[in-house]
């Protein structure tokens, strides 16, 4: 396992070379020239502008002087910063403003006149009480296009009900599919965050092409119990009319058997998919060595392996009991049965998938260069800059303020 200095070293000797995006480039990448400003906290907002960034916006990030998104202390695990923040804040511009004061909040206003995107997850209407709604704004800049996120939407009865990602997690019912059937489980990572932050993007983006058609901004509300809605829909149908819904199965699949994890005669665990009767065949012969399996009357189907999954787990524990879990994923794969590797995030970060595909780059830091995961979808090496990625730095709160204030003509603002 790479500890973090010899990993960090590590990606800097093995990732394919990349430009840096301050240098000069010979066409532009798909949202350059676009102005995003975001009064954004937490992971929802910054996820979201953090991905227009990726595609070359520019993205004025709006904090609170001195103390800046209280993303920023949720931890210190990146040598003194936090996780979040280096995740979801590359490549923009810190513009630290006092709100509350007329000149500063005037000074915003300005800034937003000459903006494309407005992007905020403050309270349902506290932007609307400083004067930045999309009604009072596009009078001034009818161009602007206005995405608020929020936990319930913007009106409704839950308008004002405090949202936290675990707390959206169990309103939209994603508790009741996870976990155990003795006990819930939320998810690991802030799910509906990420979901909200991901409609935010997709939208904001036809947004952008339809203001190329119309000429004109508009307005997007994106929720985040709607966001994880959405990502309902299976189990949702599967309760169609009342029906009921599938069994919390821990790490296993609820209505698929077997499809989960499975331990190893190492103490280690192998995470095994059978969805086919194909699979399930050549798994009993090459795997159980018990053809006899195959026509057994409890596990002759998916649907009763899954109810006789008791049984079969303790048949398919047995085989795998005298194999490692390096032996048992040779032999599936062999087999072309589908599995995986029951990764933590050590493992994670040394896939020898993400590092043989390059993968992996480095973006600075106020403390220095860390590690930094190629977006999905945008080429590593081998092609013309305008397509990659920008991957500059996470900011200091308030670095970029003069520099802002001299773009766009702020200096004696009042």
């Amino acid at each position: 396992m790479l500890g973090y200095a010899t990993r960090l070293q590590h990606f800097t000797s093995t990732c394919h070379p990349r430009s840096n995006s301050s240098q000069p480039s010979s066409a532009s990448r798909p949202l350059e020239g676009v102005i995003v400003v975001s009064i954004e906290q937490a992971i929802a907002a910054p996820y979201c502008t953090r991905q227009l960034a990726d595609m070359g916006a520019r993205v004025i990030k709006v904090e609170r002087p001195g103390v800046g998104d209280f993303a920023r202390d949720y931890d210190t695990r990146v040598d003194g910063l936090a996780s979040h923040f280096v995740w979801t804040n590359r490549s923009k511009e810190s513009l630290a403003l006092d709100l509350k004061k007329p000149k500063e909040l005037g000074m915003l206003k300005k800034l937003l006149g000459q903006a494309d995107v407005l992007v905020q997850n403050l309270a349902p209407g506290a932007t609307a009480r400083m004067g930045l709604s999309y009604e009072a704004l596009r009078a001034e800049n009818p161009k602007l296009i206005v995405c608020d996120i929020s936990g319930y939407g913007q009106d409704g009865p839950y308008r004002t009900k405090k949202a936290y990602d675990l707390l959206i997690q169990s309103e939209s019912g994603m508790l009741s599919v996870t976990g155990t059937g003795s006990e819930p489980a939320k998810v690991g990572i802030s799910i509906a965050d990420i979901a909200a932050g991901m409609y935010a993007y997709t939208n904001i983006l036809a947004a952008i092409l339809q203001r190329q058609k119309t000429g004109q901004g508009c307005k997007i509300d994106i929720s985040m119990l709607e966001s994880m809605v959405e990502w309902m829909g299976f189990p949702m149908y599967y309760t169609h009319k009342k029906a009921p819904g599938p069994t919390p199965a821990g790490a296993s699949h609820a209505a698929i058997y077997p499809y989960g994890p499975f331990e190893t005669g190492d103490g280690q665990s192998v995470m095994l998919g059978i969805q086919n009767e194909r699979e399930w065949t050549t798994f009993c012969v090459q795997l159980l060595d018990n053809a006899d399996l195959v026509k057994d009357p409890r596990f002759c189907n998916n649907s009763q392996r899954t109810e006789n999954r008791t049984e079969l787990r303790d048949i398919i524990y047995d085989a795998f009991s005298k194999l490692t879990a390096a032996e048992a994923v040779a032999q599936l794969d062999s087999a072309g049965i589908a599995n995986a590797n029951v990764n933590d995030m050590q493992g994670v970060w040394d896939h020898p998938q993400l590092r043989e595909r390059g993968r992996w780059t480095e973006v600075d830091t106020p403390i220095g260069r860390v590690p930094a995961l190629i977006p999905p979808g945008v080429p590593s090496h081998g092609t013309e800059d305008s397509l990659r990625a920008r991957m500059d730095p996470v900011p200091a709160v308030g670095e970029h303020n003069a520099a802002i204030f001299k773009s766009f003509g702020l200096e004696d603002s009042s």
